[in-house]
């Protein structure tokens, strides 16, 4: 299968390559407005089928308030107010201005009933509020935009009203990610293109990873823009499609270029050449591919549309950069031939003898830790439970206007209500009961007198009347909605028996919800990451234990990551300012990509023990020659994929640092410590035992095929200084054998 593949790109290479040219220009002309198709709203991090999503509902359509949007404008006066003075001038301005909003539905101040709230503790500020309509994302960004230039227009307004509130929030949340991620790929640019030239050892080499992650961003654009058509897709798809297609670009680049190298030194340009680096490293990537795909793809099963854009994003960016590599790149280096060594110092050309000797430092380190299995494998797993110690302390939350730098307008309005005000009036718990008709008046005033005697809850209105079925009763919360106390005081207000069926929305009742629902469809999305990822590795190896050993692996290495992340945010350590907890979302993100990478890197070490086996090694040989000629490329592929993703850490907004930091943490971790001491170490304990499968699945893998789709011919002999140098022992040199194993 993957020989005739690769007869027939060496063969068709022009017609491939300039196939190739034209599907990605019509990508491109048919991509490019899929930002303009992107959505951006609060709803995205909602659960779609939730009660809060239900109570929301109830409120607009009785009142055409939308409870997760609003303006909110903090207004400084140079005397102090109290509830009776009559509002000043700058006070008055700002509520004008809100009311000649078209978006706008209600507009209280202080001096609306129970409006004392909105005055700070010194009175020298107040909070004018406007309650809106529901608003597209792109109504949103208008509405903010035009909200700021009224404020630098009326002199009664400049340098002294702040726009804050749900609505700007969540404009410059995004403004403020769109800049940092532009501000982070620009610094990792330079970086990612030094690093390129030194792993590849030649600016032609360098150039194809680089080519094949600008192709598979074009084809994931266009395929997020026809995702459009039937579901919304956040714009945060479109960060996750460039780091991880610029990932697995130069991870899959690595491993076919340096395959392409090795035959081409032992063979020569032609297609022998091709067609058994396709025949090998071909039939890795494309289980590596399916593996990645299959981990991203468990994301589609949380109900938030956030969670499944991402992995929309993820499965449509793995597809791209696998047909890239699996169909344009061989064609492309059949056109190349020696020409990929071009444009490099001569003695950086990763020749057999240049490249053979870095790999003669893997094979002796893989036959030390193999010396020495019990006590490497211990060490490495203690270290990598130490790591994840800190999860048992793990909180999480959410994201609101607290977390935005206070150079932006609603950052600073987050910041003074959080110290200048008793309570967070903007943002109170709503509780919407559905009655049968007219509701008994001291059912309601006892359930209303219960919600005020909860801790935390700092008041409670009187129950409005929506429509006919429904009431709605509003609790002002003492804390800022995403605190501890807030979440334990709206948890318990839930626990209340009510006197009608209740459901709860507002910014603490949301997060509480979607914390949920995200906990809810973890075991499904547990169990597809699991079983595909069991099936995919029984398919590739033929083994049974070898698929069980990587999840267990893998959740040692990304449990780690979490603990690193609960060490360095939410405790508050390498100049991080302590956290509340981790954003919600973060986990199940960094989770999702760190395994599907550490199955990928596990391929390609799989790939290389197999074929050492099946050319007649023993066990602990095949595995030290595996990791030989797979773990320069591995740790390399991991550094480069860390540059763009850890320059994430740079960010203002902590929810986007938490995720560049967490996966960088964890790819290096597995490139590292899991496969340089784990790997080779379990490897050596099981021995033979690796391979084992009962006898009937071991039928059925024969039955498919599966053990034949790599098929190369025996290797031509290789030059003395293509040899693994310095095998230390006599009993380490590879054995002939006169069948494979497989």
């Amino acid at each position: 299968m993957f020989s005739a593949l690769g007869s027939a790109l060496h063969r068709r290479r022009i017609a491939v390559l300039l196939l190739s040219l034209l599907v990605t220009a019509l990508a491109t002309v048919y991509g490019g407005t899929v930002a303009e198709r992107l959505s951006n709203g609060k709803a995205d991090y909602d659960d779609p089928g939730g009660a809060n999503v239900a109570a929301r509902e109830v409120i607009e359509r009785a009142t055409g308030i939308d409870p997760q949007q609003g303006h909110v404008l903090l207004v400084r006066t140079d005397e102090p107010v109290e509830a009776t003075t009559t509002p000043p001038k700058a006070v008055a301005a700002a509520a004008a201005l809100l009311r000649s909003r078209p978006e706008v539905e209600q507009v209280v101040d202080y001096t609306s009933p129970g409006g004392t709230a909105l005055i700070s503790r010194d009175g020298r500020s107040t909070v004018v509020v406007g309650a809106v309509g529901s608003l597209t994302d792109q109504r949103s960004v208008r509405a903010e935009e035009e909200l700021q230039q009224a404020i630098d227009d009326d002199p009664a307004l400049r340098g002294r009203a702040l726009l804050g509130g749900a609505t700007a929030g969540h404009v410059q949340v995004a403004e403020v990610s769109d800049t940092d991620l532009a501000q982070a790929e620009l610094l990792a640019t330079p970086v990612i293109l030094v690093v390129l030239f030194l792993v590849f050892r030649g600016l032609v080499a360098a150039f194809i990873p680089l080519l094949g992650g600008i192709v598979s961003l074009l084809l994931t654009m266009a395929g997020l823009r026809v995702a459009t058509e039937f579901m919304d897709v956040s714009t945060g798809a479109m960060s996750l499609a460039f780091a991880l297609g610029l990932g697995l670009s130069i991870d899959f680049g690595l491993l076919i270029v340096s395959r392409y190298r090795e035959e081409l030194a032992d063979r020569g340009p032609g297609a022998e050449a091709v067609l058994r680096t396709v025949a090998t490293a071909g039939r890795t990537v494309l289980f590596s591919a399916l593996t990645v795909a299959a981990a991203l793809a468990a994301l589609i099963a949380f109900p938030q549309p956030y969670l499944r854009s991402m992995g929309l994003a993820g499965v449509i960016t793995v597809v791209s950069a696998a047909l890239f590599a699996l169909l344009g790149l061989p064609a492309l280096l059949a056109l190349l031939g020696r020409r990929i060594n071009s444009l490099a110092p001569r003695r950086w050309q990763r020749t057999a003898d240049s490249a053979r000797a870095t790999e003669g430092r893997w094979y002796r380190m893989a036959q030390a830790v193999m010396r020495r299995p019990a006590a490497f494998a211990l060490l490495a797993t203690a270290v990598l439970l130490v790591m994840a110690s800190p999860l048992l302390g793990v909180r999480f939350t959410g994201v609101d206007p607290t977390l935005l730098p206070e150079e932006t307008s609603a950052g600073k309005v987050a910041a003074v209500l959080d110290k200048e005000y008793d309570a967070p009036a903007t943002s109170p718990l709503q509780i919407v009961l559905t009655t049968d008709g007219t509701p008994d008046t001291s059912r309601l005033t006892d359930y209303t007198d219960r919600i005020g005697a909860v801790p935390g809850v700092e008041s409670v209105g009187t129950p409005v009347q929506l429509d006919d079925r429904h009431w709605e009763i509003d609790a002002v919360l003492t804390d800022n909605p995403l605190d501890e106390g807030a979440k334990d005081a709206v948890g318990t207000v839930q626990d209340l028996s009510t006197p009608y069926p209740a459901r709860y929305t507002g910014t603490t009742a949301d997060f509480l919800a979607q914390r949920q629902s995200i906990a809810e469809a973890l075991p499904l999305a547990g169990g597809i990451l699991a079983g595909v990822t069991l099936l995919l590795l029984f398919a590739f190896s033929g083994s049974v234990l070898l698929p069980l050993k990587a999840l267990v692996m893998n959740l040692l290495s990304t449990s780690a990551a979490f603990g690193f992340l609960v060490w360095v945010f939410q405790e508050g350590n390498l100049g991080f300012s302590a956290q509340t907890g981790l954003e919600a979302t973060t986990p199940v993100l960094v989770f999702a990509l760190a395994f599907g990478l550490s199955t990928d890197y596990n391929v390609f070490l799989l790939s290389r023990i197999k074929e050492a086996r099946s050319q007649g090694m023993d066990n602990r040989t095949a595995v030290a020659h595996g990791l030989s000629r797979t773990g320069g490329i591995v740790t390399s592929a991991a550094v480069l994929f860390c540059i763009p993703v850890g320059a994430l850490a740079l960010s203002r907004l902590v929810f986007i640092q938490e995720l560049g930091l967490g996966a960088a943490f964890a790819v290096l971790i597995d490139a590292t410590l899991v496969r340089a001491l784990l790997v080779p170490s379990l490897m050596a304990l099981l021995g033979t035992a690796n391979w084992w499968a009962p006898s009937p699945l071991r039928t059925l893998h024969r039955a498919l095929h599966l053990d034949r789709m790599e098929t190369p011919a025996p290797p031509a002999p290789a030059p003395a200084s293509a040899k693994v140098p310095d095998v230390p022992d006599a009993q380490d040199v590879p054995k002939e054998a006169s069948s494979p194993i497989v």
